[in-house]
């Protein structure tokens, strides 16, 4: 008789991204060892207590995926009376951003470098969040891998519920078949509105232009943004 297969309890969970770590330069080194322990949100599964964390109750932002952080650090410079947390898992880019709040003098702003499904699931405080942003995720553009989206319905459900009443989730993104996807998601979400009468909404002048964006405009790629507000 053969053996009956058992489930593999080590199966990986499907990610939405592929951890490529890319070589740190010198300053960004450097900015990690100095202002990480300031400025970064160390690792952990207890929820944060968001207020403590920036010593007020100002409005919170949450970006998932900066890059190399300066469109967020550019958001936070601009916006003093908000605070706001990007979640990164690219080594380099958490320390570009960590020299970028040091350059700028940003109080303002926190980072987390783990898996940021598992940190919105497991450590943001329910209801605490004013904005959530999420721009040019991977698109995952071969079918056999659309499933590895990050935009999904249950994903689209846990923003939701860290969203404060009205609270907005902001998606962008340059890959056209991705936005219709996105926009699919969203208007299927019985949590959400869109903030104009079609999904996709003029780019708002506080999301600053990123240097991936600049490059793909000019190899003539258009660029979708979707502004959805949570409807209680």
């Amino acid at each position: 008789m053969s053996e009956e297969k058992k489930p593999n309890k080590y199966m990986r969970p499907v990610r939405s991204f592929v951890l490529r770590q890319g070589r740190l330069t010198k300053g960004q080194d450097d900015a990690l060892q100095r202002l990480w322990p300031q400025f970064g949100i160390e690792r952990g599964e207890s929820v944060l207590d968001i207020n403590d964390l920036f010593e007020n109750h100002a409005p919170v932002t949450l970006e998932i995926g900066f890059g190399d952080g300066v469109s967020l650090a550019t958001m936070a410079a601009n916006a003093p009376e908000k605070n706001f947390i990007g979640i990164e898992v690219h080594r380099p880019g958490v320390g570009r951003i960590l020299h970028l709040v040091e350059e700028n003098n940003l109080t303002n702003l926190r980072v987390m470098d783990d898996d940021a499904v598992e940190i919105i699931k497991n450590r943001i405080p329910d209801g605490s969040l004013d904005r959530v942003q999420l721009f040019f995720p991977d698109p995952w553009h071969k079918k056999r891998h659309n499933k590895r989206r990050i935009v999904q319905d249950e994903f689209v459900t846990l923003i939701s519920s860290k969203l404060k009443s009205k609270g907005v989730f902001h998606l962008a993104t340059d890959w056209e078949p991705y936005a219709e996807h996105m926009a699919d998601v969203m208007e299927a979400s019985s949590d959400f509105n869109s903030q104009v009468a079609t999904p996709y909404s003029p780019k708002p002048e506080t999301r600053p232009t990123t240097k991936f964006e600049t490059r793909g405009i000019k190899l003539g790629h258009g660029v979708w943004d979707l502004l959805y507000q949570k409807i209680s």
